[in-house]
């Protein structure tokens, strides 16, 4: 029998005004366009777990009453599950940027309706699902 590891992580889809909030992440990092968030830690709800990487990795603060499950994402690879659990919001205190500047390079506002080329693929099939109204999906990590 082989044993998985399982991880579960928690994301923002960050709205204002018809726009969403994408990091830019740096180039270690792959340098792509990706969601506000992170690991859900052993003690930590996915909804603290989303509160603090909003707070360590973009500045604001935001208010679990604020946040909504939107989409839930199975990840799967050969050793690992990951369950990632997407809310959105609309309300945030802070003045918004990328701080953890070993990971990200900025912190950007696009239109749902011109979002960048390179984002994470997980991101792309995230938002391409929400966008549709599908409440979960599947992806076959390599």
């Amino acid at each position: 029998m082989t044993i998985f590891r399982t991880v579960v992580k928690a994301r923002v889809i960050l709205y204002d005004h018809g726009r969403i909030l994408l990091l830019k992440q740096t180039k270690p990092n792959g340098g792509n366009y990706t969601l506000v968030g992170g690991t859900v830690e052993q003690e930590e709800f996915a909804m603290e777990a989303l509160i603090r990487e909003s707070k360590e990795e973009a500045g604001i603060t935001l208010e679990a009453k604020d946040l909504k499950l939107v989409h839930v994402m199975h990840k799967r690879s050969a050793t690992e599950h990951r369950i990632g659990l997407y809310f959105r919001a609309s309300k945030w205190e802070g003045k918004l940027r990328a701080r953890e500047k070993e990971k990200f390079k900025a912190a950007h506002w696009f239109d749902l309706d011109d979002l960048p080329k390179n984002m994470t693929a997980t991101v792309q099939q995230v938002l391409r699902n929400y966008r549709k109204g599908i409440f979960y999906s599947e992806m076959q990590k390599k």
